[in-house]
């Protein structure tokens, strides 16, 4: 089998969606499936990412996007088409099509290639929380639905990441709406991970106090700074944000004078380290797909406090592995890390709770399925075409 992947982002660039990608190419390599990755260049030096896992990437140049400068504006390629006539992919996956992956529908429809989208980003309601100089592009949101649902329909066949977006992308008017949940390497996120340095790092030397975690991108739609309340309400705790983004600064002065800090990305073995050295995962955002990191926390063996979007509900049970809240209530959040936090035993429990769910949690029989909808969508596009003969 040969499938060709088309992403609007890709490495050196590490994100949730990015390391979904990783995980699904690893896995195909693992069954001898061939793969040619599509992705924009996201390199800051000149030296694009040519080649992982034994698979050719094709980078396209681009620019970024003004309101979203993480992500790149690139145009049709002529290369591309070339390319994917030499490769002769058996069935194509697209990473919510956009700059790279529209020009890529198209040519892969062309070429009369069975395709696979799945749903990453929820571009409608990020539009409330993107700005183009003064201007909020929340008036785009209606635009955004109407262009998602006319892409996905463009599809084969579409996943999406929880039941909470597979049910909001049917009500959309998208058909064929499957749902591929997001696994956690078990082994890679562990609390055998725990380090006496990293935890000196984390919380700036003061070992002892409660060790709260944030992992992901430093943006408004995050909502991180509903965890300020938080530090005010518990002066002796630390709180270690791990990204970066560009909310960064007016997030650097919002919580000045508190136990903060701020790490910038982190990666490898040093964000295991990270994630198993802290005692609760804290996660306030207002947008979200799945939420990977809220089970790579549960791995290292952390309770968490995360707000009720997304995936995450599949995912926490109350009580048990942590506690949900709805977006903006920060003194829900207040209660539920002190409930948490109460004595370290609780805590503990918590954290072996969230470890066991995630251990059933698995990326090899998540990936396993996406095999099996390639396969699914070859025999269809095969068994129509030689009834068209």
């Amino acid at each position: 089998m040969k499938v060709a992947v088309f992403t609007e982002t890709f490495l050196p660039k590490m994100d949730g969606i990015v390391r979904v990608i990783c995980l699904l190419v690893d896995h195909l390599r693992e069954h001898d499936i061939e793969v040619l990755i599509i992705a924009p260049n996201m390199a800051q030096d000149d030296n694009p990412v040519t080649e992982y896992n034994g698979c050719r990437v094709i980078t396209l140049d681009g620019v970024p996007l003004p309101w979203y400068p993480e992500a790149r504006f690139t145009g049709p390629s002529l290369r591309v088409y070339r390319e994917l006539q030499a490769f002769q992919p058996d069935v194509a996956h697209f990473f919510h099509p956009v700059t790279v992956g529209l020009p890529g529908l198209a040519m892969v429809k062309a070429l009369d290639i069975p395709t696979l989208i799945s749903f990453h980003l929820d571009f409608a309601r990020l539009a409330k929380h993107m700005n183009y100089g003064p201007i909020n592009l929340g008036f785009m949101e209606g635009i955004a639905d109407f262009m998602t649902r006319i892409v996905f329909n463009w599809g084969d066949y579409t996943l999406a990441p929880s039941k909470q977006i597979q049910t909001e992308m049917l009500n959309l008017g998208i058909k064929d709406v499957g749902l591929w949940r997001r696994g956690v390497d078990a082994e890679r996120f562990h609390p055998d991970f725990y380090d006496d340095e990293m935890r000196a790092f984390l919380s700036d030397g003061d070992v002892d106090a409660p060790l709260l975690l944030y992992v992901g991108r430093l943006s408004r739609e995050k909502h991180i700074h509903d965890l300020r309340p938080l530090m005010d309400e518990m002066p002796h705790a630390r709180l270690a944000l791990v990204g970066d983004g560009p909310y960064r600064p007016e997030l650097e002065e919002l919580f000045a004078g508190t136990n903060t800090k701020f790490t910038g990305y982190l990666k490898g073995e040093t964000l295991s380290k990270a994630y198993a050295s802290a005692d609760i995962f804290v996660f306030p955002s207002s947008l979200e797909t799945f939420g990977l990191v809220v089970v790579e926390a549960m791995a290292a063996g952390l309770p968490v406090v995360a707000s009720r979007v997304g995936g995450i509900p599949d995912v926490v049970e109350e009580g048990y592995n942590g506690y949900t809240f709805n977006v903006g209530d920060t003194q829900a959040i207040i209660e539920c890390v002190e409930s948490i936090s109460v004595t370290k035993e609780r805590m503990a429990q918590m954290g072996r709770n969230g470890r066991t769910f995630a251990e059933t949690q698995t990326w090899g029989h998540m990936m396993d399925e996406v095999i099996e909808h390639y396969q699914r969508l070859i025999y269809q596009h095969t068994a129509i075409s030689a009834r068209s003969a």
